[in-house]
C-alpha cells in the first residue's frame, strides 16, 4: 500500500468502526471521542507497517481536529509508544509515491502530541530526539509545502515543551538546538519568529551555557538584530529594544554592533515618547553601559550630545520616580538610570579622552546633583523592613559612586544620611551571603538578564569606602562616622577581607576590587590616625588591626605585583606604631621586629644607583618595581619615611635593629655613589631625617655611619643636622 493512499486509510477507518461498534455506550459514558477511539482500535489491530501507518494518519488527523485531554493523550501514547515514531524519524527511504519528509512529519506530529504532557516531554525517548529535531529547523525544502510547514510547527512545539521542563534547557543546549535556532532565525524561513521566541527563553534560562555552546551563532543573531534595530522605522524598534538586552553577550559586545545600537537608540531617545516606549531604550542603553562603558558611543560632537542626552534623561527619570512620595517606583527602570548616571560620573571625572566637553560636564554635574538629592531623599524614607530589598542596594550603590568623586555638595543631606548608611552597611556585612544575593538581584533588576558583572561587588561597604575616605578628612562627617561606630566596622571588614588574601587562599581568583577595597580601608585609617589619634589609642579594634598589620607585612613585601598594597600596610602600620608605642606588642616582640624589618625593606628598595651614558657618576633612580607605580606610591613612601623617623626615639630597640639590617650603611653608600645633583631636595630631607634619628638614638649607629664616610656624605648633600650629629662623640 502506498503511504499516501488515503483510500486504504479510509478502508482501515471503516474496519475500525466495525471493531468498535460494541463499545459506543462505554465511550459516551467516559466522554471519549468516538472517532478517535475507532482509529485507536484500528491502530491496535494493525498487522503490518502499512496498516499501522494508515492508522497513525487517521489518529493524527483526529488529534489535530480538536483539543484532547491528558487521559486521551496518554491513551494515544499507550497505543502508539515510541518505537514506531522513532522509525518514522530515522527512516532514510520513503515508499514509492511518498515525499521523503512525510514520514518524518508524522513522527514529529506524534512527538508533539506526546510532548503536550510535561512528563512525556522530559522522557529520555524525547530528549534523545533533540539533535534530530534540531536538524529539521534548518532543512531545505519547498517553503510553500503545507506538510513541511506543519512539521516545522510540530518541531517547535516539541522543543518548546522540552524547554519548559526543569532540565530541558540544558538538554536542548547540549543537543545543538541553540545553533539550529540561530540559523533558522537568520534564514528567515517559515517559523523563524518561533525560533527567536525559543532563543529568548533559553537565554533567559541559561545565558552562560548558551553563549558557551553557540557564541558565533548568537553573535550573528545579535548583528542581525542590531542592523534591524538601526533600520526600523515602525513600532518594531520598541520590540527590539526589549529583545536586544537578552542577546548581548555576558562579556564584551562586538564593536561592529556599536554603530547600529547607538544610532537606533539615538533616534528613539531623541524623539518625544511615552514612558512605555522610552523605558526599554533606557534599559538597553544601561545594559550597554554596563558591558562596554562608553566605548559604544562614538567620539565627537554627536557622541557627546548623545551621552549628555542619556544622562539627562536618566536624571529626570530618577527625580520623577523618587521625589514624589507615595508614587509607585518602576525599580527596573530607575536602576537602569542609575547605571547611566554612573557612566555620566565616570565621563565627567575623566581627564583624558573624555567624550564630554567642559560645559557639558558642568551641566551634567548639576543635573546629577539634583538626582542624587532625590536618591538621598528616598533613602531617608527607607525603614528597616526594606533594607534587604535590591532597589535599596542599587540606590546605595549610585550614592557611593557619587560620593567617591564629590562630597562637597549636598554635605548637609549626606551628613543626615550617614547614620543610615553605617547601619545599612553593618547589616549587610553581618549577613554577607544575603549581601551577595542582593548584588545579583540588583544586576538582574537593572541591566543583566541573569548574572551580575564584575563591577557589581557583593557588599554595600565596599561601595561606600571611597566616599567615606573623603568624608573622614572633614570634621563634621568624621565625627558622625565615629559616633555611629564606622571605625570598628571598618576594622572588622578589613580583617575579614584580609583573610581572603592570606596564605591558603588562591589570590589569583580574587577580583581586583578586594585589593582595592583593602587599600581604600588603609587610606581611611590613615586619615583617622592623622585627624583622630585619640581614637586609635583608645579603641581596642585598632590594637587588633595593628597586630594583623605586623604579622602580615613580612610575607606581603615578598609577593610580586602587590607593592602598592604593601606600601599602604607598611605606612599605616608605621603611623599607628608611633601612637601605640607603649603597647606590649611593640616592645621588641618577634612580630614587631618582623614588621619593622619588612618596612625597612619597602623603604630601602625604592631607589638605586643607575649609570648614565657619557658620565662617570651614576644618578639616583627609581628601582624598576617602583617606577611604574611611583605616582601612586610616592606619597605613601614619604609618609612612611616620616613615620619611621618618628618611631625611632619611641622604640629603643629599633635603632639597633635597623643597624643590623645595614640600612643606614647602605643608604650612605647609595648616596655616596650617585651625583648629589640627581637627588631631589625632598629625598635629601627624607634620608636625613631617618639617619639623624638613628644616629641620635644609638652610639653604634653613629660609629657605623662614620665608618661609611657619613660626615663627608652629609657635607656633600648639605645635611647640616646629620653632619653635626656625627661630629659629636
Amino acid at each position: 500500500m502506498s503511504c499516501c493512499d488515503l483510500a486504504a486509510a479510509g478502508q482501515l477507518g471503516k474496519a475500525g468502526v466495525m471493531a468498535s461498534d460494541c463499545e459506543p455506550a462505554l465511550n459516551q459514558a467516559e466522554g471519549r471521542n468516538p472517532t478517535l477511539e475507532r482509529y485507536l482500535g484500528a491502530l491496535r489491530e494493525a498487522k503490518n507497517d502499512s496498516e499501522q501507518f494508515a492508522a497513525l494518519l487517521l489518529v493524527t488527523k483526529a488529534v489535530k481536529a480538536g483539543d484532547i485531554d491528558v487521559k486521551t493523550r496518554r491513551r494515544i501514547f499507550d497505543a502508539v509508544g515510541f518505537t514506531f515514531p522513532n522509525r518514522l524519524l530515522t527512516t532514510k527511504e520513503a515508499p514509492d509515491g511518498c515525499p521523503d519528509h512525510v514520514l518524518r512529519a508524522l513522527g514529529v506530529a506524534l512527538l508533539a502530541c506526546f510532548c503536550s504532557d510535561p512528563e512525556l516531554a522530559a522522557h529520555p525517548q524525547v530528549l534523545n530526539k533533540i539533535p534530530i529535531l534540531s536538524t529539521f529547523l534548518t532543512a531545505r525544502g519547498d517553503p510553500d509545502d503545507a506538510a513541511r510547514r506543519s512539521m516545522i510547527d510540530d518541531t517547535y512545539q516539541c522543543l518548546t515543551a522540552v524547554a519548559g521542563t526543569p532540565r530541558g534547557p540544558r538538554h536542548l543546549i547540549a543537543g545543538g538546538t541553540v545553533s539550529a535556532l540561530c540559523q533558522a532565525y537568520l534564514g528567515h524561513g517559515y517559523g523563524f519568529d518561533q525560533a527567536l521566541a525559543l532563543l529568548v527563553g533559553l537565554l533567559a534560562a541559561a545565558e552562560t551555557q548558551c553563549w558557551k555552546e553557540a557564541e558565533p551563532d548568537l553573535l550573528a543573531v545579535l548583528r542581525g538584530l542590531s542592523e534591524d534595530f538601526q533600520k526600523a522605522e515602525d513600532a518594531s524598534k520598541f520590540e527590539l529594544c526589549q529583545l536586544l538586552p537578552l542577546f548581548l553577550p555576558p562579556t564584551t559586545v562586538p564593536p561592529e554592533c556599536y554603530r547600529d545600537l547607538q544610532a537606533g537608540l539615538a533616534r528613539i531617545l531623541g524623539s518625544k515618547l511615552s514612558s512605555w516606549q522610552r523605558n526599554p531604550a533606557l534599559k538597553l542603553a544601561a545594559r550597554l553601559a554596563h558591558a562596554c562603558g562608553s566605548d559604544w558611543i562614538p567620539a565627537g560632537s554627536s557622541g557627546s550630545k548623545f551621552l549628555a542626552l542619556l544622562v539627562n534623561l536618566a536624571c529626570v527619570e530618577v527625580r520623577l520616580a523618587l521625589e514624589e512620595t507615595g508614587t509607585e517606583v518602576k525599580e527596573d527602570v530607575v536602576t537602569a538610570c542609575y547605571a547611566l548616571m554612573e557612566l555620566g560620573i565616570q565621563e565627567c571625572t575623566r581627564c583624558e579622552q573624555s567624550l564630554l566637553k567642559e560645559p557639558q560636564k558642568v551641566q551634567l554635574v548639576s543635573v546629577m546633583k539634583e538626582a542624587i538629592g532625590a536618591v538621598i531623599h528616598y533613602l531617608l524614607q527607607v525603614g528597616s523592613e526594606k533594607q534587604k530589598e535590591p532597589f535599596v542596594f542599587a540606590s546605595v550603590r549610585i550614592l557611593g559612586a557619587w560620593l567617591a568623586e564629590e562630597t562637597s555638595s549636598l554635605r548637609k543631606e549626606v551628613c543626615q544620611l550617614l547614620p543610615f548608611l553605617v547601619r545599612y552597611a553593618k547589616t549587610l556585612y553581618e549577613e554577607a551571603e544575603e549581601a551577595n544575593d542582593l548584588s545579583q538581584q540588583v544586576a538582574n533588576l537593572a541591566i543583566s538578564p541573569t548574572t551580575p558583572g564584575p563591577t557589581w561587588p557583593g557588599d554595600a561597604l565596599r561601595l561606600l569606602l571611597p566616599g567615606w575616605c573623603h568624608l573622614t578628612v572633614e570634621d563634621g562627617p568624621r565625627e558622625i562616622l565615629i559616633k555611629e561606630g564606622a571605625p570598628s566596622l571598618l576594622c572588622k571588614y578589613f580583617l575579614q577581607q584580609w583573610e581572603l588574601t592570606s596564605p591558603g587562599h588562591d589570590t589569583s581568583v580574587l577580583p581586583d576590587s578586594v585589593e582595592i577595597g583593602l587599600q581604600t580601608c588603609c587610606h581611611i585609617f590613615l586619615n583617622l590616625v592623622v585627624t583622630a589619634p585619640g581614637l586609635i589609642k583608645r579603641d581596642a579594634c585598632f590594637t587588633s588591626l595593628m597586630n594583623t598589620l605586623m604579622t602580615s607585612l613580612p610575607a606581603l613585601v615578598q609577593q610580586q605585583g602587590r607593592l602598592l598594597l604593601a606600601a599602604n600596610v607598611a605606612t599605616l602600620g608605621l603611623l599607628m606604631a608611633r601612637l601605640l608605642s607603649t603597647s606590649p606588642a611593640l616592645q621588641g616582640t618577634p612580630a614587631s621586629r618582623g614588621f619593622f624589618a619588612a618596612a625597612i625593606l619597602f623603604l630601602s628598595q625604592s631607589h638605586v644607583a643607575r649609570a648614565t651614558p657619557g658620565s662617570d657618576q651614576a644618578v639616583l633612580a627609581l628601582s624598576p618595581e617602583y617606577e611604574g607605580i611611583w605616582a601612586d606610591l610616592q606619597e605613601l613612601w614619604f609618609l612612611g619615611m616620616q613615620a619611621f623617623t618618628g618611631c625611632v626615639p619611641l622604640l629603643p630597640w629599633l635603632a639597633p635593629a635597623a643597624l643590623r639590617s645595614r640600612w643606614p650603611q647602605e643608604l650612605l653608600q647609595l648616596l655616596g655613589s650617585v651625583s648629589p645633583n640627581s637627588v631631589k631636595p625632598e629625598m635629601v630631607a627624607a634620608y636625613q631625617g631617618v639617619l639623624v634619628e638613628l644616629a641620635r638614638a644609638n652610639r653604634l649607629c653613629r660609629e657605623a655611619m662614620r665608618l661609611q664616610a657619613g660626615e663627608e656624605t652629609a657635607s656633600h648633600y648639605r645635611m647640616a643636622a646629620l653632619e653635626q650629629c656625627l661630629s659629636e662623640p
